[in-house]
């Protein structure tokens, strides 16, 4: 993974990690169901920007790698990789 994407990506799973913390506390504690779920969502806001970093790095170093060559076999794996990310995207 290359910069900047990397340290973003780094600073954005460790708030995801210390939000997730939080989660897992407020159920233990038993708070409102409400509360729990607004955090469970800034936890998945956060990973969802994470993932975007990451296929941002991979597509500014694998696939530009890939489609600067005349390598269709990695252009096909590249595709197919867009096309199931943004199937998972829109779950």
């Amino acid at each position: 993974m290359i910069e900047p994407y990397k340290s973003k990506s780094v600073t954005g799973t460790k708030k995801a990690l210390g939000q997730l913390k939080k989660v897992l506390a407020m159920i233990e504690e038993g708070e409102y169901c409400m509360d729990v779920i607004q955090q469970m969502r800034a936890v998945e806001g956060l990973l969802s920007s994470v993932s975007a970093q990451v296929l941002d790095s991979h597509l500014h170093t694998c696939g530009e790698k890939a489609f600067q060559s005349n390598n269709k076999k990695e252009q096909e794996k590249i595709i197919k990789e867009l096309i199931i990310a943004f199937k998972a995207a829109k779950k």
